[in-house]
C-alpha cells in the first residue's frame, strides 16, 4: 500500500475482506509492545493448536524472526527474518505453530499484534534468542532482554516437547 506523507499519512491497518481472500482467520485480540534500541523479544509461540498473529511495526523499525516449530513441516527448525517498519507498513502473518521474536532497530520501536484467540499461558513455548541450534543472526548487539526470555529453554528441549 502506498502511503502519502505530504501532510502526515493515512493507512488502513486491517481489512477483513482482504484477510478473508487470503484465508486469514478472524482476530479476537490486539496487543502492542514498545522496545528500546537493541532489545530482543522472543522467541515465543504456543503449543497445541497455537495462535495465528498478524504483526506490524507501528513506530520505527524492527528485525522480525520466525522459526517453524511445526513438527510435521518440511521447514521444521528453520527460520526466516523480515524487516518491518513504519514506512512500508508491511504486515507479517504468523501462522499457528511458528515461534516469533524481534529486535528493535531504533529508539523506540512499537510492534502491534492482532491475535486469533485468547492467550493461554499453559501453551507457551519459548526458546532462547541466541540458541546455537537455530543460529539466528540479530543485527545489533543485544541491549536488553526480559528475564523470561533470557531464561527460555533450548530448541532441543522444545523439539522433545513438540514431538511428544
Amino acid at each position: 500500500m502506498q502511503v502519502e506523507r505530504t501532510f502526515g499519512f493515512f493507512t488502513r491497518t486491517f481489512d477483513v475482506e482482504v484477510a478473508r481472500r487470503h484465508g486469514i482467520v478472524e482476530f479476537l485480540q490486539d496487543s502492542q509492545s514498545r522496545s528500546r534500541l537493541g532489545t530482543v523479544r522472543g522467541l515465543h509461540g504456543c503449543g497445541s493448536s497455537g495462535e495465528c498473529k498478524l504483526v506490524r511495526c507501528t513506530h520505527r523499525d524492527v528485525h522480525h524472526v520466525l522459526v517453524d516449530a511445526r513438527p510435521g513441516s518440511p521447514t521444521f527448525g528453520s527460520h526466516q527474518a523480515f524487516r518491518l517498519d513504519d514506512v512500508t507498513f508491511d504486515h507479517l502473518y504468523v501462522p499457528a505453530g511458528l515461534l516469533h521474536g524481534f529486535q528493535a532497530l531504533t529508539e523506540p520501536s512499537d510492534v502491534c499484534y492482532r491475535i486469533d484467540r485468547p492467550h493461554d499461558p499453559t501453551e507457551d513455548l519459548a526458546v532462547r534468542f541466541d540458541d546455537p541450534a537455530l543460529g539466528v543472526d540479530w543485527p545489533l548487539p543485544v541491549a536488553a532482554i526480559s528475564s523470561r526470555d533470557s531464561s527460555a529453554g533450548s530448541w532441543r528441549d522444545q523439539v522433545t516437547r513438540l514431538r511428544g
